[in-house]
């Protein structure tokens, strides 16, 4: 690895935020996956559950959309909906979930610089009973058309970029979130993969 191309890993390693994941439900479009993991690098995302309860587990992701994002970020692929929530529930203080409930709160009214990992479902039935149950609360990206649901990828980037506009004024990518180690092992991992394109 060249020393600008250290520079380079570092500095976006710097802005990577450790408190903050998303979570995908079912979601059977690999170019959905995808595309939702190339906006999660964008924000400096790392960790990314997919979790499969009704459909086979992916194999792979669609390369057009992600352009390479997999390779960068930590994906977490569960079948059991229990020992996913147990992970989150290890490394996040909350799990909200994306539905259209009585109880709903606008995205802009939430706070994402908390501790939080979002939820978002299936292209065809949102997010399930099961998981929000398991939640502890859902938040929904204000409407006022006619069809009042987005593309899955679509929801995510919206969402996702008001979290960052929050992170971003509350200075959470001014100084680095991950732990040292971390931070390290990430980097020699990336310098091997850049080793393999």
């Amino acid at each position: 690895m060249t020393p600008e191309r250290k520079e380079r890993l570092s500095g976006v390693l710097n802005k990577r935020q450790n408190n903050i994941t998303v979570v995908l439900e079912n979601v059977s479009d690999p170019h959905n996956v995808s595309a939702v993991m190339r906006t999660c690098d964008a924000v400096g995302i790392q960790e990314v559950y997919v979790l499969t309860t009704k459909i086979p587990k992916h194999k792979k992701w669609g390369t057009k959309s992600s352009s390479s994002a997999a390779q960068w970020l930590t994906v977490h692929q569960f079948s059991d909906a229990n020992s996913c929530f147990a992970c989150l529930r290890e490394k996040y203080s909350r799990i909200l979930t994306t539905h259209l409930g009585e109880h709903a709160a606008s995205i802009y009214d939430t706070d994402f610089t908390q501790s939080l990992a979002i939820v978002f479902g299936n292209e065809h039935d949102g997010v399930s009973q099961e998981i929000r149950s398991l939640s502890d609360g859902d938040l929904v990206i204000p409407q006022v058309g006619i069809i009042r649901s987005l593309n899955i990828s679509v929801a995510c980037a919206v969402t996702l970029y008001e979290a960052f506009r929050q992170k971003s004024g509350a200075g959470h990518y001014t100084h680095r979130q991950l732990h040292e180690d971390r931070f390290h092992e990430l980097l020699s991992k990336w310098g091997i993969e850049e080793k393999e394109e």
